[in-house]
């Protein structure tokens, strides 16, 4: 069973989420809050496996709410779920380690999301994965030596997060696609990642 903390300002929102999550037989709603301190509150009391927050909310929002929350549970698996596909949430939300962040309008992948975010994914829209190549800021702070990578490893990850497939980043290095596959199976086990949206999570953790 996943447990599940919702919390939107929007009380309607929040009830109508817990009604379509709770219709999953894996998934159960321990509580539902407003606002951000309900967030680190609620999550202190009940430790839940997910929690689902909105970003946007009066006193404290979501995206500080999280920063509390990691600071003391750095373990903590916190999927956003928002109306605001804005940039600067989005890159915030990277950056604290969030699981996930994904738009309200799409209803139907809410309970998937929270079933992969559990299974150690990390989950971004599809809407939000194809932007992020436009958010970047093209200022290398990744240390390769750090993470035992190579250039030619880093250019890999580089154009996995720019949404390459295989056979485009063998055309654009001229190699073959299993040398491809090679290379990537590779650069996940030295990062511990489990597959490409975590790899170009990465990618944009430490180089926007």
């Amino acid at each position: 069973m996943i447990n599940v903390i919702i919390v939107d300002d929007d009380n309607l929102v929040a009830l109508s989420l817990k009604t379509i999550l709770e219709a999953n037989e894996n998934i159960a709603i321990l509580a539902t809050g407003e606002c951000g301190q309900d967030a680190i509150e609620l999550y202190k009391k009940y430790i839940p496996d997910i929690l689902l927050m909105d970003i946007r909310m009066q006193e404290l929002n979501g995206l500080d709410a999280g920063l509390q929350i990691l600071s003391q549970f750095p373990e903590a698996k916190i999927l956003f779920l928002t109306t605001f596909s804005d940039d600067e949430y989005i890159l915030k939300a990277i950056h604290m380690g969030a699981k996930g962040y994904i738009l309200k309008q799409n209803f139907e992948c809410i309970a998937p999301s929270i079933n992969a975010v559990y299974n150690g994914q990390t989950v971004f829209g599809t809407e939000i994965i194809g932007r992020l190549p436009e958010m970047i800021n093209r200022k290398n702070n990744l240390d390769l030596e750090k993470y035992d990578l190579s250039e030619k490893e880093f250019e890999i990850i580089r154009y996995v997060a720019d949404g390459m497939n295989n056979r485009e980043i063998a055309a654009a290095l001229f190699l073959s696609e299993g040398t491809i596959r090679n290379y990537l199976s590779i650069i996940l086990e030295k990062l511990q990642l489990r597959d490409r949206t975590q790899l170009a999570v990465f990618y944009y953790k430490h180089y926007i």
